[in-house]
């Protein structure tokens, strides 16, 4: 049987590690998971690396352990980690922090799609790059602009590639996964009002129940990698579409 190759970032932890659960469950797939933490899973279809993402030249140095060569049936590149930084206005923004949030939310994964496209653009596996975005790429929000707008970079960036690969075959999305219940939601809701006026909607999602499970999103991202014909647009919410 020839296998399919799942690269993904953020592995250890939230969505990421949803994900994980959910590619470990499919045989055919190798994995190559990426982040700062190693789960120290024992899997024989799994490597882990550890990699701290937001230092480029170290990702830099490491681009050649993750994009193997050979032959798969299936290459997926799901760039999942990322951070939701200081909640802090502008004027307050930490410069250090603002530009390792820029390198982990858009840089990094704006790096790993090139290589990923440098080594397999001319192979014929389906190739598919999933950028996970957020719907704060497309809604400006007090406290958030590190974040609103890497992840708005990232989704441009991602529609750019698609334009630049109508006649490869390769699919990008750029999926925003909604709000899940993550330690990035206990972040924002131990914020400060003064810096995101938005905190007490937050804190209600959390109250009534209105985050959704990691698994049921990672569930909704699966559907989609596994159909992409049926989603003919770059941008794509996972609440706007449902489960068969």
């Amino acid at each position: 049987m020839i296998k399919s190759l799942l690269i993904l970032t953020g592995h250890s932890q939230g969505l990421g590690k949803a994900l994980l659960d959910l590619f470990l469950q499919k045989e055919n797939f190798e994995i190559i998971g990426i982040s700062r933490t190693i789960l120290g899973l024992h899997s024989p279809r799994l490597k882990e690396l550890s990699l701290d993402l937001s230092d480029l030249d170290l990702l830099d140095n490491q681009l050649d352990l993750i994009f193997p060569n050979g032959h798969f049936k299936e290459i997926i590149l799901i760039n999942n980690a990322g951070s939701i930084g200081e909640i802090k206005q502008v004027g307050q923004l930490n410069p250090k922090r603002f530009q390792a949030l820029f390198n982990l939310n858009m840089l990094a994964p704006a790096l790993l799609t090139n290589a990923f496209l440098s080594s397999y653009k001319n192979n014929n596996s389906l190739r598919i790059v999933c950028n996970i975005s957020s719907g704060a790429a497309h809604k400006p929000l007090e406290g958030w602009s590190d974040y609103c707008s890497s992840k708005a970079g990232l989704a441009m960036f991602t529609s750019v590639c698609q334009k630049e690969n109508e006649k490869t075959g390769i699919r990008f999305f750029s999926v925003a996964p909604g709000i899940i219940d993550t330690a990035m939601q206990n972040k924002i809701r131990e914020s400060e009002e003064e810096d995101f006026p938005a905190i007490e909607r937050f804190k209600t999602y959390k109250s009534e129940g209105k985050l959704s499970s990691g698994v049921e999103v990672a569930k909704k991202i699966g559907y989609l990698l596994d159909n992409p014909d049926k989603f003919d647009s770059v941008n794509q919410d996972v609440r706007d579409f449902d489960l068969p």
